[in-house]
């Protein structure tokens, strides 16, 4: 994470565990691989971290380099965002951000993509307004900070975390055309 710079640009220290974050058998997060924007359109399938019994968790993907790792000015942006999570039974976490996959544009370079687990002290409840994301709305996703989720949400740093790298490919125009498909705000 040092050397691929989450730390310090999205997190402050390096999470004690590696999360698993898989997709299928040959599709794997694996601390800054490259994935493809195709390889990564659907929700990962299968999730590990060191869990406590009876403990709760946060997961949260995002991407700190939009539009382009050199101009971060509209990163970090929230992929994905689960809580109260039992153990590492995301599919029984409560969903906050719907998953979207990757879609670096054109020309921008390698994007990270960062998943981070943290340890909840209980039941989260986040504050009015947060659980108003719409499915795909992109303009409630950008500008948003792990960091700062974690500090309003008294989560501490994160016990887990993982990341892959990802660019442009002939999925992102799909890709875009879902996202904004639904969204009223949106003219494309």
């Amino acid at each position: 994470m040092e050397v691929h710079e989450i730390i310090p640009d999205v997190i402050d220290v390096v999470p004690e565990h590696v999360a698993e974050i898989v997709w299928s058998d040959d599709v794997k997060a694996n601390m800054g691989n490259e994935l493809s924007p195709t390889q990564v359109k659907f929700p990962p399938t299968k999730f590990s971290w060191p869990s406590e019994p009876d403990a709760l968790y946060t997961l949260v993907m995002i991407d700190p380099d939009a539009p382009s790792r050199e101009d971060r000015s509209v990163g970090e942006v929230i992929h994905w965002l689960v809580i109260n999570i039992p153990g590492c039974e995301v599919s029984q976490g409560q969903v906050h951000a719907e998953h979207i996959g990757s879609g670096p544009r054109e020309g921008s370079g390698l994007h990270r993509y960062v998943f981070l687990v943290y340890r909840q002290s209980g039941l989260l409840t986040p504050p009015s307004g947060e659980d108003a994301y719409r499915p795909r709305n992109s303009e409630r996703r950008i500008r948003w900070r792990a960091i700062r989720f974690a500090s309003q949400h008294d989560l501490g740093d994160p016990v887990a975390g993982n990341f892959y790298l990802a660019k442009y490919d002939d999925y992102v125009p799909t890709f875009y055309k879902e996202l904004h498909a639904n969204d009223p705000d949106h003219a494309d």
